[in-house]
């Protein structure tokens, strides 16, 4: 069986990079720019940076930021008219996994109108056009949604999230500028890093994994583990390590998928707004050791990659335990909470263990589960 690999088409990486979006727009020959952003961005002058380099180049564009955190099928719905309403002829995607998906999602439907069901782009539709080209311009270093053919988006009438999966939706272009992620508050920064960081563990151990993606996940986890604590701190060593770091465990794992932690973690984000990042670094560790029986001897390269030494004379139990002794630090000295007693209550317990069963991740799980061990999971987290 082939391995399919899909990357994003250019990027650019360090300080100062989105000057490039101007010089990509013009080469491109590109009108003008739908630039979609959520609201705080806007109100704290972040969108801002990108829209100055736009004002600079003369490049028009219509500014859209009818986005929330955990973004709607009416987000996308109005993006949608907006888009066909303003004339524009690509798509800049200011912010993180929140206005990038929003914008896949416009991209896609304008190009792909049977689609025009929000609802019917879930899981892998089958789109024939690729997507209105996107220059996405991450502002967390998280979600690496500018490297991946992936978007989710909240069905509030079910109160579940849809996970969709295209390669039409990939962007053309990436500007992962680490001063664009300056502004970041530590618990944002925090809780954004732990995502990046399960997408890399997650990946690594992810049933579909192989040895090219391996090479990227083990990298990710390294460079995180070496740099979120600093990204916390705001040292420009941390930023920059963070933004090269998520994007890189992006490469890998939107080709390979996920797990259980992604299938648990998106429930919590649909019924009580969660922030996606703290839920996948609360219910890692837990995960981790329930998966640890089937992933081989991988955890060692997960322990050394995060740093713990003396992994060669370990025995199987002691370097993984080290593992995900090494994920829970990391999560504690960041601030993460280690449990789900503020966030869930338990008697929805058997909707969220449906839906985490349901989700498009879960079937990625290096190990077979059921619904009665995803409720077990979630009982041992309250």
């Amino acid at each position: 069986m082939a391995n399919r690999f899909v990357l994003n088409e250019t990027s650019y990486h360090g300080a100062g990079a989105i000057a490039a979006i101007a010089d990509e727009a013009k080469g491109r020959g590109f009108q003008k720019a739908f630039v979609c952003s959520d609201p705080d961005l806007v109100k704290f002058g972040v969108t801002k940076k990108v829209l100055d380099v736009l004002d600079g180049a003369g490049l028009a564009y219509e500014l859209y930021s009818n986005i929330k955190p955990n973004p709607t099928i009416e987000n996308v719905q109005t993006g949608v008219e907006t888009f066909k309403a303003c004339g524009a002829d690509y798509i800049v995607a200011i912010g993180g996994g929140s206005s990038m998906d929003t914008a896949k999602a416009v991209g896609i439907i304008i190009n792909n109108p049977e689609f025009a069901d929000v609802r019917s782009l879930e899981g892998t539709a089958a789109t024939k056009n690729k997507c209105v080209p996107i220059i996405a311009v991450p502002t967390t270093a998280g979600t690496a949604a500018e490297v991946t053919i992936n978007y989710v988006i909240t069905d509030v009438e079910k109160n579940r999230k849809m996970v969709c999966v295209d390669p039409h939706d990939i962007p053309v272009v990436a500007v992962v500028d680490p001063d664009m992620m300056a502004s970041m508050p530590k618990g944002l920064t925090a809780a954004t890093g732990m995502d990046a960081l399960t997408h890399a563990i997650e990946g690594y151990i992810t049933a579909g994994a192989w040895e090219l993606s391996d090479m990227f996940h083990l990298k990710a986890i390294e460079i995180i583990a070496r740099s979120l604590r600093g990204a916390v701190d705001n040292t420009p060593e941390g930023r920059e390590g963070m933004a090269l770091g998520q994007y890189v465990a992006g490469m890998g794992f939107s080709n390979v998928g996920l797990g259980i932690v992604h299938s648990m973690a998106h429930p919590l984000g649909a019924l009580y707004d969660t922030p996606h990042g703290i839920a996948n670094a609360i219910i890692l560790p837990t995960v981790m050791e329930y998966n640890a029986e089937a992933t081989g001897d991988k955890y060692k390269y997960i322990a050394q990659a995060m740093g713990v030494e003396g992994t060669e004379s370990m025995s199987v139990e002691e370097y993984r335990k080290a593992a995900v002794d090494a994920v829970k630090k990391l999560s504690q000295d960041v601030g993460i909470p280690d449990n789900l007693k503020d966030i869930v209550k338990r008697e929805d317990i058997p909707f969220l263990a449906q839906s985490a069963y349901d989700d498009a991740c879960r079937p990625g799980n290096p190990k077979e589960t059921s619904v009665e061990d995803i409720t077990g999971l979630y009982e041992s987290l309250l």
